[in-house]
């Protein structure tokens, strides 16, 4: 005997997802994976079949979309593959697997730090509150807790974190992570230490659009040139009053680059040159060092390449400005 189900059944029915889809999956999957899910999800709860073709049609959606949204919910173990089709996995348990970490015992150190685990309690509840409307859910926690000791980040540094990708709007874990490395890799522990380096970022961009300014590039740098601007300040700490001076010396180069740029002011860099006032006086010297030894040599007659051969930067200076303008 075939049953099937009528028209009313389906008009009355739900279909219920469990909360946890939305506190671990939704936000990080595209509209057209999250269109998908939802509608797998529907047909599975009556045993449907229908071939990747008929759901392009149906959910008039590209071929590869189909393909690449599967996918994605496969790689994230929702979808499980089988010998005739999917099965969805039982998200409530998947998550309580990742949560399940068994502790033996409680170490000493931990009940000590009793104050701190107020500190960090409260940090996490005003993430909660802040970010995800207090229903942050529980894979969150053990997260949070792990990037505590992975980076060693005070509690108002770990706000900060989230704050900072969120008003991206990019509060997923990837992104999160991302930037948790970077902030570690430039010694970030305190707030203090973030505060400072906002400080220098900002430093760098406003330096790195005056320098496209004057270049006349009409763009923002690229990667690989802020990189340069980041040595120039940072490593060699200079300001744009002597990277103005740098910037100078290509007005006789017909296509200036940043590597050349970064030439001279390495080469400054190399001789200690801190102050424009020290450049200006070594451009100066090596100025009048050229005049001197091509009088001698009109004088003369008589040329000494050995002397003319002074370092392979020589003609960086050539178009030194005169000391006396």
């Amino acid at each position: 005997m075939k049953l099937e189900q009528s028209e009313n059944s389906l008009l009355f029915s739900t279909t219920s997802i469990p909360d946890v889809f939305f506190t671990e999956y939704f936000a990080q999957a595209s509209s057209d994976s999250i269109k998908v899910f939802l509608y797998l999800y529907f047909l599975s709860k009556y045993g449907k079949e229908i071939k990747i073709n008929d759901l392009s049609k149906k959910l008039n959606l590209p071929l590869k979309i189909i393909q690449d949204s599967v996918k994605y919910w496969e790689e994230l173990g929702l979808l499980i593959r089988k010998s005739s089709g999917y099965e969805f996995t039982n998200m409530q348990e998947l998550e309580l697997h990742k949560l399940y970490n068994p502790k033996i015992t409680q170490s000493a150190e931990h009940l000590k730090n009793t104050a701190k685990n107020q500190y960090r309690a409260k940090a996490i509840e005003t993430i909660n509150n802040e970010f995800f409307q207090g229903v942050m859910s529980p894979s969150w926690y053990s997260d949070i807790d792990l990037w505590f000791s992975k980076y060693s980040f005070d509690e108002e540094v770990m706000v900060s974190l989230f704050r900072y990708c969120f008003n991206r709007s990019a509060l997923h874990r990837n992104y999160i992570q991302a930037v948790a490395e970077a902030w570690s890799e430039n010694n970030i522990k305190t707030y203090e230490d973030l505060d400072k380096y906002y400080a220098q970022q900002e430093a760098l961009a406003k330096t790195a659009k005056s320098i496209s300014k004057k270049l006349g590039l009409n763009r923002q740098l690229s990667q690989y040139e802020e990189a340069y601007v980041d040595k120039w300040i940072n490593d060699y700490g200079y300001n744009m009053n002597i990277i103005e001076i740098a910037l100078k010396k290509t007005t006789s180069k017909a296509n200036p680059n940043f590597d050349y740029i970064n030439k001279i002011l390495s080469d400054w860099h190399e001789r200690s040159l801190k102050t424009p006032e020290a450049i200006e006086k070594f451009l100066a010297d090596m100025k009048q060092k050229s005049k001197d030894i091509k009088n001698i040599e009109k004088k003369t007659g008589y040329t000494n390449y050995s002397q003319r051969s002074y370092t392979n930067l020589s003609d960086l200076y050539a178009n030194a400005p005169d000391s006396t303008n």
